[in-house]
């Protein structure tokens, strides 16, 4: 999957974002990234827990050919993966921080109505 030039986009800017974080697992690979800085392949998938290895794998190749994500390969053995996000992937912290927000107001709604 390539980067998509400008053309290819969407008018809608909302809907450019949902285009480029479009799954609930590259919205929590974003969250993950944000808390840890960097994280090995195994370390994201179990911590957004039920995640197949292919379809996390396509995630990450996703938001990297998005320029979201960087892939670091460290020439080792075994080899070494790490992931961490780029200057603009880091752009991207306010729209997980209100996601965050906005899922504890609801949460404490439901609360109140004793649900």
């Amino acid at each position: 999957m390539a980067s998509p030039i400008l053309e290819e986009l969407p008018a809608c800017p909302v809907e450019t974002t949902l285009t480029l974080i479009r799954s609930k697992w590259q919205v929590l690979v974003l969250r993950d990234l944000f808390l840890n800085d960097t994280m090995r392949f195994n370390e994201l998938r179990r911590s957004i827990g039920k995640v197949s290895q292919k379809v996390l794998t396509e995630n990450l190749r996703a938001l990297e050919d998005y320029g979201i994500v960087h892939r670091e390969v460290y020439a080792e053995v075994p080899p070494r993966v790490e992931y961490s996000l780029t200057d603009l992937g880091k752009t991207l912290r306010p729209v997980i921080d209100a996601m965050w927000v906005w899922g504890e107001g609801y949460k404490g709604q439901l609360r109140q109505q004793g649900k």
